[in-house]
């Protein structure tokens, strides 16, 4: 039954103080208490009935209604046999989190409501219970101890002729119709946007299924969220939360469809959970190798560590593969809320399902993704094959490991950029960096520095979501903006200045005579013509440099130092 059949029945004395656009939430149950934490008892869908005993004072409303919301119930109604009025407390708390909020009146007990209830879910379900049991059953029976996701869905096509498909939050198929062999495969373009509606709604805190018009069908998206209690914030699983599109308009269901519906996102959940498990060994392993990586161990330490774990961290890609670091940070506009965000867990997620190549499908190439974190950062070391040997002796020995089969930045970022970008609007930004393949441990640290150098210049872009690659480090153009201002000076200072107060003094000109020296590639004669001197005032010129400063113009590591002084002055 629906909330709005509940307001129109006045024998039940309920008053709406809030939330007039959700009256069309089904009531599956009903629930009496004022425990300050009833979230253990609470399994969705039910309508809670409070005499307000756990509200000792303003701040337990927005407490106690967060938990509400969190669990799923359908509404509140508040008992006014003891207080005069519904607190204005409460009634804010639920609206922020968009909590239907009733009153009862004082002379109706809070007995007349279950039982008005317990009578009108039970009467409604009547007619099609054996129905609902029996398909209960087959999916619980064909769950995931008995083939996963895959096998749920099928029995949904089965015997409700639905097409549904469990996606990333990226838009990649994990399970589904098309999958099975049962139909046409979801575009990629129609997944990438059901993903990117699907966040925003997590992101505006609306309650599923939420209609979504794409490609031409009409989709309902169904959360997949853990079976425990959910964050307090949604912004802690809303990247990495999995969805269930099912090509269909939800809205004119019956509560026993959308009953078995939810039951499949249950036992989907069940299955995310499980996987979810058994990424622990891997990220532990990946774990220890960051914080090896990052105190300096010696490089055999290193390599001890990553022979024992590759046959986890890279199944079947041989004893010594090679490696790509791909550094991630999700960072959030709102500070105090941010600061209490785990942001290290956060990307770490998040990364797990972005790494994966849109293209790969179902759950094992994840699998293959070893993530772990700092406070602030996720850290991903991504196997790839070791490089295949050369087909002639002519071949180029000097490629890097993995050139052609690695991951590379914007591929990374077209594939999740669109989706992510929706869970991120408003108020949150996410950025990546990716490390050139190294094929030792002696490499990691190097490249860890690397994608950390990259993800910094990804950072300096604009955009919600933003990722660079080892390629872009190249040039100095892009390091040298990260080259703190105070030793930017220094640095400058000590080379330029004397060259300055010579030229001021003297007006002479061997700042200018510098520059044309270092842009003509220290060519005496081309520099000579370019200035219109003597190739002999020129080298006293360059002679007087050298005196001024202590260096040597002949030397590459010098004339690295002032082209760079240049730069940065």
């Amino acid at each position: 039954m629906r909330l709005r059949a509940l307001l129109e029945t006045d024998a039940l004395g309920l008053r709406l103080l809030g939330g007039e656009d959700e009256l069309d939430r089904t009531v599956r149950g009903v629930m009496t208490t004022d425990l300050r934490d009833p979230s253990r008892y609470l399994s969705g869908g039910e309508l809670v009935l409070t005499g307000l005993a756990w509200r000792r004072e303003p701040a337990d409303s927005e407490r106690f209604v967060r938990i509400l919301a969190t669990a799923g119930v359908a509404g509140l109604a508040a008992g006014e046999a003891e207080i005069s009025s519904t607190p204005d407390d409460l009634i804010e708390a639920c609206a922020r989190h968009r909590l239907p909020l009733f009153s009862v009146d004082e002379t109706v007990s809070f007995a007349s409501i279950t039982e008005h209830v317990v009578r009108q879910v039970s009467g409604e379900r009547a007619g099609d219970l054996a129905a609902v049991v029996d398909r209960h059953r087959r999916l619980m029976t064909s769950g995931p101890a008995g083939g996963g996701p895959e096998v749920v869905l099928d029995l949904l096509g089965s015997d409700l002729d639905l097409r549904a498909w469990v996606l990333s939050p990226t838009g990649r198929p994990i399970a589904g119709s098309s999958l099975a062999g049962s139909g046409p495969a979801l575009p990629s373009e129609v997944s990438a946007a059901l993903a990117g509606e699907h966040l925003a709604a997590a992101r505006s805190g609306r309650r599923g299924p939420h209609r979504v018009t794409a490609g031409g069908a009409t989709y309902s998206l169904f959360p997949i969220r853990g079976t425990s209690t959910g964050p307090a914030d949604p912004r802690e699983t809303v990247l990495s939360d999995w969805l269930l599109a099912v090509e269909a308009d939800a809205g004119d269901w019956p509560a026993e469809r959308l009953d078995l519906l939810h039951g499949v996102t249950q036992l989907i959940a069940v299955e995310r959970e499980r996987r979810e498990a058994a990424r622990t060994v891997r990220r532990r392993l990946a774990q220890e190798v960051l914080e090896l990586v990052q105190s300096n161990a010696a490089p055999a330490e290193i390599a001890a560590r990553l022979r024992v774990a590759a046959p986890v961290l890279a199944p079947g890609t041989g004893a010594a593969p090679h490696w790509q670091v791909v550094v991630a940070r999700v960072e959030w506009t709102d500070g105090e809320t941010a600061a209490a965000l785990p942001a290290g867990p956060i990307a770490q997620s998040l990364l797990e399902e972005a790494l994966v190549a849109p293209d790969a499908t179902g759950t094992e190439p994840s699998e293959r993704i070893a993530v772990a974190h700092t406070d602030d950062e996720a850290v991903a070391l991504v196997p790839l094959p070791p490089a295949p040997a050369p087909v002639s002796a002519t071949a180029d020995e000097d490629r890097p490991a993995g050139a052609d089969t690695g991951l590379h930045a914007d591929a990374l970022l077209s594939a999740v950029r669109a989706p992510l970008s929706r869970g991120l609007d408003g108020d949150g930004r996410l950025t990546f960096g990716v490390s050139a393949a190294v094929h030792s441990a002696e490499g990691l640290r190097g490249a860890l520095e690397e994608a950390r150098h990259a993800r910094r210049v990804a950072a300096a872009r604009p955009g919600r979501v933003c990722a660079a690659g080892h390629q872009e480090l190249a040039s100095h153009v892009l390091l040298l903006p990260f080259v703190p201002d105070d030793v930017r000076r220094a640095f400058t200072a000590r080379l330029l200045d004397p060259l300055r107060e010579y030229d001021n003094r003297h007006r002479a000109e061997l700042i200018p005579t510098l520059e044309a020296f270092l842009d003509s590639d220290g060519s005496w004669t081309r520099c000579a013509t370019r200035l219109h001197l003597h190739v002999n005032t020129l080298r006293y010129r360059v002679g007087r440099i050298e005196q001024l400063t202590g260096r040597d113009l002949s030397r590459l590591e010098d004339k690295l130092d002032f082209f760079l002084a240049l730069r940065m002055s």
